[in-house]
């Protein structure tokens, strides 16, 4: 497993591995091996504030908001951000993504540091709430 960087509360519990022969990852990881004993799994995150209110007008402004969310509900799940396996991110303007890439990395970067999981960017057409611009979904491996 070339490439595997042991990163959690075990050197064998999350293993994120990046071979060689793949394209150098950035800001993700190309696969991601867990041992552990609880699976959490994230329901979509947006920007959504406590009141019900999408927060942020900007795609980095509502990125930062919904990896918020997501990792407040990681947290009250008794994990911390190093435990995160998938994350997805669904984006309504993958354009505008590409475009903000430094600044999101650096939000996430800021958020959850640089153990990174196996991560995936949809385009969609629309979220739930027309006002969203992002959503964070994802799985966690808990000791």
């Amino acid at each position: 497993m070339s490439g595997a960087a042991p990163a959690g509360q075990g050197p064998e519990r999350i293993k994120r591995i990046n071979p060689a022969g793949l394209a150098p990852p950035a800001g993700f990881s190309h696969a991601v091996v867990a041992t552990g004993s609880r699976l959490v799994l994230l329901a979509g995150q947006t920007s959504l504030d406590a009141d019900g209110e999408i927060r942020g007008t900007t795609l980095p402004e509502q990125f930062e908001r919904a990896l918020r969310n997501l990792l407040t509900a990681l947290r009250h799940a008794g994990g911390t951000p190093a435990d995160l396996t998938r994350v997805t991110v669904y984006a309504t303007d993958v354009p505008d993504y590409r475009a903000h890439a430094r600044e999101l990395g650096r939000i996430w970067r800021e958020s959850a540091g640089r153990d990174y999981p196996a991560m995936a960017v949809i385009g969609v057409t629309r979220l739930w709430d027309e006002r969203a611009l992002v959503e964070l979904d994802g799985m966690a491996l808990l000791p």
